[in-house]
């Protein structure tokens, strides 16, 4: 029996696709050790349990974007983090990590005790944990291509897909038409009234909620629909005809292929899920960061799928007198979804078998 170590924490960017290797790991090895690295303020903590498998805890290596005095205390922090990550890496025979602040003491630590490493990358652009990780192992992925050096020759997997989502492109494949409408009629939407879905996030973003909030009388006078996730942390709208808020959605694949316009970040995990499912989105890239959430979505705007805003362009304004032409293109845009990302975490686990047959 091995013991399999999966570090990725903090969002569910790199959550998600951590749980669908590990998922896949135990179909192919069932009698294996699965054990997730996070900390203690991180998503993981609910989603990683719920999911069955086993969490433990490293002190949380955090570095602001501006330089302030709270880089001193980083070495410090970082030589903790490592000290601890060792007694779990002790006994373990493979580590696959996802970035995030829980990856990059893991990688340290795997390299001093000699315990291969797998690094999967979602973004175009990668964070500091996964471009430290990468120096210190040849087994690589990306999702996509990336614009880095050190990843210029990883794998090319895709982004490992909840099983929601998977399931939901296997059983649509055959006529996606029908598809979309049986997922509007599911989720109690007329099914020849347009479907605005928006996505405020995990947490709720709270420009893309301002933004729609101060649309949806007009959008309601054209008679469309709206799905409204405001994320868990916020206040919850009253619902109105078509309007329906909700502080998150259940059945994410059925609001994908039901959406005509889906209004959104472009974290990685959203536009892999909607490159598989979606119809057409309009992208308002979080203008934090290093630039990954507009680079994510560049693809998709190559195909015909998407429209990328930067975030001071977003208004009610914009929506009400824009929202016409996105559905426009939504009707020209591919009927279809994607199958590039289905087979994203058994190569990951490919990758994580080969490591270890080669250590």
């Amino acid at each position: 029996m091995a013991t399999i170590v999966l570090a990725g924490g903090g969002t569910a960017g790199h959550i998600e696709p951590a749980l669908a290797v590990a998922r896949e790991w135990k179909i192919s090895h069932p009698s294996d050790r699965i054990v997730f690295i996070g900390t203690k303020s991180g998503l993981e903590n609910s989603l990683v349990p719920q999911a069955g498998f086993e969490l433990v805890h490293i002190p949380k290596v955090a570095i602001s974007r501006r330089v302030s005095s709270s880089w001193l205390q980083i070495p410090f922090t970082l030589i903790t983090s490592v000290r601890t990550s060792r007694t779990i890496l002790s006994k373990a025979d493979l580590l696959v990590g996802f970035g995030g602040y829980v990856s990059g003491p893991a990688y340290i630590e795997a390299r001093l005790a000699g315990v291969p490493i797998v690094i999967h990358e979602a973004n175009v652009k990668p964070g500091w944990a996964n471009r430290l990780g990468a120096l210190l192992t040849p087994y690589l992925a990306v999702a996509h291509h990336v614009e880095s050096r050190e990843f210029t020759d990883a794998l090319i997997t895709g982004l490992p897909l909840r099983t929601d989502v998977a399931q939901a492109y296997r059983d649509s494949a055959a006529d996606f038409i029908e598809a979309r409408r049986a997922a509007k009629k599911r989720l109690g939407f007329q099914e020849n009234s347009p479907l605005i879905f928006v996505m405020g996030g995990s947490q709720g973003a709270i420009a893309i909620n301002a933004a729609v909030s101060g649309a949806v009388d007009a959008f309601l006078a054209k008679g469309f629909s709206i799905l409204h996730s405001v994320g868990k942390a916020n206040q919850l709208p009253h619902s109105q005809g078509a309007y329906r808020p909700v502080s998150y959605v259940e059945t994410m694949s059925d609001a994908y292929l039901a959406s005509d316009v889906i209004i959104a970040r472009s974290g990685a995990v959203t536009c892999s899920e909607f490159r598989t499912l979606g119809r057409y989105a309009l992208f308002v890239p979080l203008p934090i960061g290093n630039g990954e959430q507009f680079m994510n979505a560049r693809s998709l705007v190559t195909d015909g799928r998407a429209t990328i805003l930067d975030q001071y362009l977003l208004s009610s304004q914009y929506l009400i007198e824009n929202i016409d032409g996105l559905l426009a293109k939504s009707q020209t845009a591919p009927i279809n979804g994607s199958d590039v990302e289905l087979d994203a975490a058994a190569k990951i686990v490919a990758l994580g078998e080969h490591a270890m047959e080669n250590q």
